[in-house]
């Protein structure tokens, strides 16, 4: 084979490819994703089994499994592409990896799998591929099939695999196998899906793991559970009619539930772990097309193309998603290895190509033919979602989700704010703590942080002992049960905006402590720059309509007067739209100030500020907070002097509320 080229240099302010493709057709996302593999051909090994994706970084499985990746995710697009009868010039790259990668005799072997090893998950965009591209099958001759064979589905087949979403992956294993007339074992097909579907738990909702987990993430939908399940209903169909009617039957109701998480300028709610798979997060909605799912009303084409056409746009807007040879980095909106998980190697990133599943639906299908649509009025703008514990709501310019209840199955990285935060916004990402001491490090966006050590370490909800959907009235609340101590408890309820105070929300919290604590109560996380140069926002000016109230101090001025006001009165910052928090509480006195984030703590911004509410409850008292939380984006056709236009008239405080601090 040729020498493969240098690759592409993105210098200062250099742009993307990706970036200068004008979507609007099947077409031109077609050439997005060229655009998306092209960079990675300087990374293939010589023998092409393995990518070298830039970065360095170790992750928690072996350097071999990380170039595995490298290699095997990217199919996931190739293969989306070549199904629905597109080409790409480097096809032949992935299977001379594949010959190579398999073969023990070759020095670029992928080694067969141990028990619940990351080749496992890599399997599953092979499978798919060789059930879909006949041509990668074709291609090998009988030793080669038989040396896939071996690797891809007879040794996957006995080995103990995580009891979640990775079944899926040994089932897409075997699948691919028994497309191509290989040796598969149609018995352990059956026994994974049938335990699959032990985690479906109504609504079309499917739990990442058995009783006992409440988890439900993106991988429920579109990263692995709600979309492999489209997949294999579209492959598997004929053979299997029932099961593929009810993993339709799923998606359908489902669908309805998760429309609520895409804003209209095409950005997702981030929520739970694996964010990083970036676009992936409209797998869901492609995979609808693939597998012929008839939509529920009052979904259309239009709006199901606008979603996915809408997200990759937005992608498009952001620079610093990728390294300087042109290939995904780890983080969101930028580089950030303080959110990734102990599992994303360099080459994690490119489960995104998920998101080219509508590639493989046909160019006459309505997800093609018709025109894009927002949602607009034919989805309620507040909507309980009881399976994953959430209240939607898409007022006053912000789609966001109230939560409460899901945790991950273990203490991971950050996962107090990737699950326990009060709030997710698809305007305001939320942050990860870059470190363990003081609150600029924490970065308590959507929490509430307590600390016994003065204010070094702090403890916020992470798993609740009691979590549910209950109503007062007419009005959706989700209450939840915390204890950030074993002797302080917390029941914090959340009540939704409504349309009288729609870029408002409500967050009350009934705590009693049995030591003396510190609080801190912060409101969603703003991007920390000027407009004009990029410098740190000064105290608020209406002529610019930007800054903050009170002043933005540093970390070792924190006595400052400047830097505080009352409870009452609250804090706000203003750049990119207006975000603040105040203290409708009348008893006690919070206090009220900006927490100047530690850089990098945030998903999409870089520097940001969080307005917070602090305070310090003695030994032995019980206290009612009443947070009203504010948050009005940016957005086409808003004007920035209308930010804060709602900052002075907050909600009041409900009677059923009063009636309740008062029993």
């Amino acid at each position: 084979m040729a020498e493969p080229k240098t690759g592409l240099v993105l210098g200062y302010n250099g742009i993307h490819p990706f970036s200068k493709v004008n979507i609007t057709d099947r077409a031109s996302v077609q050439e997005l994703l060229k655009a998306l593999l092209d960079p990675l051909e300087p990374f293939f090994s010589p023998d092409k089994a393995r990518v070298k994706c830039p970065g360095a970084t170790a992750v928690r499985f072996d350097q071999t499994a990380s170039e595995v990746e490298g290699i095997c995710r990217p199919l996931w697009g190739l293969a989306c592409l070549l199904a629905g009868g597109g080409e790409y010039h480097g096809t032949e790259w992935w299977i001379q990896g594949i010959k190579s990668g398999t073969d023990p005799e070759n020095p670029e072997y992928w080694g067969y799998p141990r028990d619940n090893d990351q080749r496992m998950v890599e399997m599953c965009p092979l499978g798919y591929a060789l059930a879909v591209a006949p041509v990668i099958w074709q291609s090998f001759n009988e030793k080669e099939r038989q040396n896939v064979e071996n690797w891809l589905g007879n040794s996957i087949n006995e080995k103990n695999m995580p009891n979640t979403n990775w079944l899926w992956f040994r089932v897409f294993a075997n699948l691919g196998l028994k497309k191509n007339g290989g040796k598969f074992s149609q018995e352990r097909l059956d026994r994974d899906i049938e335990h699959l579907n032990t985690f479906y738990r109504g609504g079309g909702w499917s739990n990442d793991g058995p009783e006992g987990i409440h988890q439900m993430d993106y991988y429920s939908s579109s990263f692995a559970i709600q979309f492999l399940q489209l997949l294999y209903a579209k492959l598997a169909g004929e053979d299997e009619p029932e099961r593929a009617e009810e993993f339709k039957r799923r998606a359908q109701t489902v669908a309805l539930d998760l429309i609520h998480y895409y804003d209209n300028e095409g950005r997702s709610i981030p929520f739970g772990r694996s964010v990083g798979y970036r676009f992936a997060m409209v797998s869901f909605w492609g995979a609808l097309a693939y597998a012929g799912v008839e939509l529920p009303e009052p979904l259309t084409w239009g709006m199901v193309k606008g979603v996915v056409l809408r997200h990759l746009r937005w992608w498009q807007t952001q620079p610093d998603i990728w390294s300087p040879s042109g290939t995904l980095t780890i983080g969101y909106s930028y580089p950030n290895m303080y959110m990734a998980e102990n599992y994303n190697s360099p080459g994690s990133p490119y489960w995104a190509c998920l998101a080219f599943i509508c590639l493989a639906v046909p160019p006459e299908h309505p997800f093609w033919t018709s025109e894009e649509q927002l949602p607009g009025d034919a989805i309620p703008k507040v909507k309980e979602l009881p399976q994953p514990g959430h209240i939607a709501t898409y007022l006053g310019n912000h789609c966001m989700l109230l939560s409460s209840g899901q945790a991950c199955s273990y203490p991971m990285k950050g996962t107090h704010a990737k699950y326990g935060s009060f709030a997710y916004s698809s305007a305001y990402a939320y942050s990860v703590p870059p470190g363990l001491f003081t609150l600029e490090q924490y970065a308590l966006a959507s929490q509430l942080g307590f600390s016994d050590d003065g204010g070094e370490y702090w403890k916020t909800r992470r798993k609740s002992e009691y979590a549910a959907l209950e109503h007062r009235g007419p009005t959706p609340v989700l209450v939840s049960l915390w204890k950030p101590f074993p002797d302080v408890v917390v029941r914090t309820t959340l009540i939704p905006s409504d349309p009288a105070t729609p870029n408002w929300h409500l967050r009350v919290h009934h705590i009693e402590a049995g030591r003396e604590v510190m609080t801190a109560d912060g409101a969603f996380a703003i991007c920390n720059q000027r407009a004009v140069d990029g410098r740190y926002l000064d105290p608020y000016d209406p002529l610019k309509a930007e800054g903050t109230h009170p002043k933005i101090i540093g970390n070792y001025d924190l006595n400052t007067p400047d830097g505080w006001s009352t409870g009452r009165e609250g804090a706000f910052a203003v750049s990119k739209g207006a975000v603040g928090i105040k203290a409708l509480e009348d008893k006690i006195e919070r206090a009220a100030n900006l927490v100047n984030a530690d850089p990098n703590s945030n998903l999409v911004e870089s520097r940001t500020v969080i307005p917070t509410l602090q305070h310090t409850i003695k030994k032995g008292e019980t206290v009612w907070y009443i947070s009203a939380i504010y948050a009005k984006p940016s957005g086409e056709g808003i004007p920035k002097e209308t930010y804060l236009d709602g900052w002075e008239h907050p909600p009041q405080i409900p009677g059923w509320l009063k009636a309740e601090m008062e029993a």
